[in-house]
């Protein structure tokens, strides 16, 4: 069989290499046609010479049409895969460092909180031209899989106002999976799951083995493991209030909460710096930066490495290629999806955009009736849901009045800020983003005029509670090992300069 396959913000190395390896792994799939753009022709070269070589090297004769021109890419697709970061380094550094002048802690930012909602405001702009170039270009039966952060904001935003039928997708629910297991000493494919809620707050409302529960003593069962005690204490102690354990990590479910990072003295309590995604201030943005400057340097390296091998037992877990492979043979595929609630679940708005179980054939995708979430978790998520929802009205409209709401609304900003910071701080956050921001020039002007004021509430500066510093390439390489690794980690920090008109 043959389709076209188009990796839009393919610029990065090990997000786009991965799926591309799992794609390929599918036997059917070998005379499939692949697409790749990005706006940085230097990161596009660099992906394609290492893609190319592990397709030659699997015995493959598919050529990667590579092009910084996106709607050649996009022509004819059936099937986009989208993980573009709108901004790159320089954007996403704002978006962690404003903050901090306010108080504001964040170990990521990319989900919710200050960081987030900008994240979203500027990629919600760009989704909106991407969308509008596959509704004109690709198939008409065009399936978007987006892979972007803010996913819940992005894949909302596609669907109600991008008119294009999108699913958003997250391996947060397979890496809690392997965790519930673990610590009952089980194999992932032996404990059974259903999660649901809304991405980066998605709960595990059920796990069983063998037909037995499993979620009566989950809390108990973290709470004796020797490492998740340390390094998940956010996890577990929401666990511990709300009664269901969480998809996401340490670090990033403390930054969507009120509780854990309003005061800089208690910070340390409930993180672990043995890893950034444990709680360290701006740990992701550290990351991705030693990432891309590893990756600089170290390419001639990677092409000497040994290519990746395209069979089963080296296939991931991330959803895409199991979506597409069930489509396109029928094969039953079962993941956790974004998409548009519809009642999916009871007590979260219809209009939101939900994680759930679903099922993938030649017939579609098929979401299942999940029902009520616990009332505790259903709370937490429509909290966040509101945020969302002003956020994805913001960067639609370009209306700041929206969007200083959705700061006001946003738990963690909340608990740290008073109205009249959050006001200066949006303004701040506005300027620094101008480049980025089109749908805000009329804002981003009175916000000038503000700031150039006499009138400023004094702001701090502050690191926060638990940074580390960025190594230099000198560091990384005396554990190369280490470094790649941390180069796959940082993907969706991958280096998005700017805005792709």
């Amino acid at each position: 069989m043959s389709f076209k396959v188009a990796f839009v913000g393919a610029g990065s190395i090990g997000f786009t290499r991965g799926l591309l390896r799992d794609l390929l792994t599918v036997p059917e799939f070998h005379n499939i046609e692949i697409a790749f753009t990005d706006i940085s022709q230097h990161n596009l070269d660099m992906v394609t010479q290492l893609c190319q070589r592990d397709i030659a090297e699997n015995g493959l004769s598919i050529q990667i049409q590579a092009t910084t021109d996106r709607r050649i890419a996009l022509q004819d697709a059936k099937y986009v895969l989208c993980t573009i970061r709108v901004g790159g380094l320089e954007a996403f550094a704002t978006d962690v460092d404003i903050p901090l002048k306010y108080g504001v802690d964040q170990c990521v930012g990319d989900t919710l909180c200050a960081g987030g909602i900008m994240y979203g405001q500027r990629g919600i702009a760009e989704m909106l031209n991407i969308c509008q170039d596959i509704r004109e270009v690709s198939k008409p039966d065009v399936l978007l899989l987006n892979y972007s952060n803010p996913m819940a904001m992005m894949t909302w935003a596609c669907n109600v106002y991008g008119g294009v039928n999108t699913v958003g997708l997250c391996h947060g629910v397979q890496h809690g999976h392997h965790q519930i297991a673990e610590v009952y000493g089980l194999e992932k494919k032996d404990v059974d799951i259903v999660c649901a809620g809304i991405n980066h707050q998605t709960w595990y409302i059920q796990a069983s083995h063998q037909g037995k529960d499993l979620t009566a003593g989950l809390l108990e069962a973290f709470e004796n493991h020797e490492e998740y005690s340390r390094t998940e204490k956010v996890r577990i102690d929401m666990m511990r209030r709300f009664g269901y354990y969480s998809t996401e990590s340490n670090g990033h479910l403390s930054e969507y909460v009120p509780w854990y990072r309003k005061r800089p003295q208690e910070i340390g309590e409930w993180i672990d710096l043995n890893n950034w995604i444990n709680g360290e201030t701006g740990g992701y943005l550290r990351v991705c930066t030693e990432g891309r400057n590893w990756f600089e340097t170290d390419f001639p390296n990677w092409m000497k490495d040994e290519p990746m091998k395209f069979i089963p037992e080296k296939r991931g877990e991330e959803h895409g290629s199991y979506i597409i492979e069930g489509l396109e043979t029928g094969r039953v595929y079962r993941g956790h999806f974004n998409v548009v609630n519809n009642g999916v679940i009871s007590n979260l708005p219809d209009d939101a955009i939900i994680e759930a179980p679903g099922y993938v054939d030649r017939n579609g995708i098929s979401m299942p009736h999940v029902g009520d979430l616990p009332l505790g978790p259903a709370a937490v998520c429509n909290v966040s849901i509101s945020v969302q929802r002003l956020a994805v009205e913001a960067a639609i409209k370009g209306d700041d009045f929206l969007l200083r709401q959705a700061f006001m609304m946003d738990p963690l900003v909340g608990a740290v800020c008073n109205p009249k910071e959050i006001w200066q701080m949006v303004d701040e956050m506005l300027v620094a983003g101008e480049a980025w921001l089109p749908q805000y020039t009329e804002a981003i002007v009175a916000a000038k005029k503000r700031l150039a004021s006499d009138n400023l509430i004094p702001t701090q500066e502050y690191a926060g509670a638990a940074r580390l510093k960025v190594k230099s390439v000198a560091e990384m390489q005396e554990d190369r090992d280490a470094a790649n690794k941390n180069a796959g980690e940082s993907d969706k920090g991958k280096d998005r300069e700017k805005v792709q008109q």
